[in-house]
């Protein structure tokens, strides 16, 4: 650890202020606080919600350019372009979220649970989701949290602190998606959602580490996650019931990346 690292407040000040400015017209709709009919809400929702997404690369931006000045922007957005990640970084994701998930969708049905049909339209949109999702569908957020943030972090606190912090920052700023209709998150536990960001952040911030510190590997990583989801539902679609696989979802992502984490300090792992 180094102490006089600073911490990232302006990172995270832009990103909050950017993504909840934007998401504020629709959580104020779904509370009919303002005027907005049901089908223009709907219709807006995915677009502006994607737009809100962009905050922590803003965030990054803003901050590389009061910190370093013109031109810093291209050079730290050029450093994504790397796609030599490795092997590992390629497939071992693919086989940690891959394995969980299915173990998520799957084990609650040996316990009497009704299966949760594919939500995606066919198996081979599956690719095209991905891509989808590293770049418009939770990808992008990884411009700023651990393109930006995470190596402060972790410089500043250690791996294991580190990820804590950013894991529960991360989780705060997906709040007002809670009081959006329509969003996954309202069908979630605000509890375990912190202890999902948690355990994702172990786990990209290892991720990471594998792929010679290549950011795009955590936008391929958090596309991954995200692309599975549909593929193999962990939440049941409907508000006030029981979330059995949710919380094997939180508690899974959660051990995984402790066990991660543990294997790295210990140098077992790399």
């Amino acid at each position: 650890m180094i102490s006089n690292i600073r911490f990232p407040f302006r990172f995270f000040l832009i990103t909050f202020i950017w993504s909840w400015l934007i998401w504020a017209p629709l959580v104020l709709g779904s509370l009919k606080i303002i005027p907005v009919s049901d089908k223009i809400l709907s219709a807006l929702t995915l677009p502006v919600i994607m737009l809100g997404v962009f905050g922590p690369l803003a965030g990054a931006l803003f901050s590389l350019h009061q910190e370093q000045g013109k031109g810093s922007s291209g050079k730290y957005l050029r450093r994504f372009l790397d796609l030599q990640l490795g092997w590992k970084a390629y497939i071992i994701p693919i086989i940690i979220f891959g394995g969980s998930t299915f173990l998520t969708w799957f084990l609650p049905e040996l316990f009497g649970e009704k299966r949760l049909s594919m939500l995606l339209p066919s198996i081979w949109m599956f690719i095209p989701y991905l891509l989808l999702m590293i770049i418009l569908g939770g990808g992008q957020e990884e411009f700023g949290w651990r393109g930006y943030a995470l190596p402060l972090l972790e410089k500043k606190f250690g791996i294991w602190l580190a990820n804590m912090i950013l894991g529960i920052i991360w989780a705060c700023w997906h709040i007002p998606l809670w009081f959006i209709t329509g969003t996954s998150q309202t069908y979630m536990n605000f509890g375990g959602f912190i202890l999902l960001m948690v355990g994702y952040s172990f786990i990209l911030s290892w991720i990471l580490k594998i792929s010679g510190n290549r950011p795009f590997s955590v936008l391929y990583v958090h596309g991954l996650f995200n692309a599975f989801i549909p593929l193999m539902p962990p939440l049941i679609l409907q508000k006030n019931v029981p979330q059995p696989r949710f919380w094997i979802w939180a508690t899974m992502t959660l051990f995984i990346g402790i066990v991660i984490t543990v294997l790295r300090e210990k140098k077992s792992i790399i």
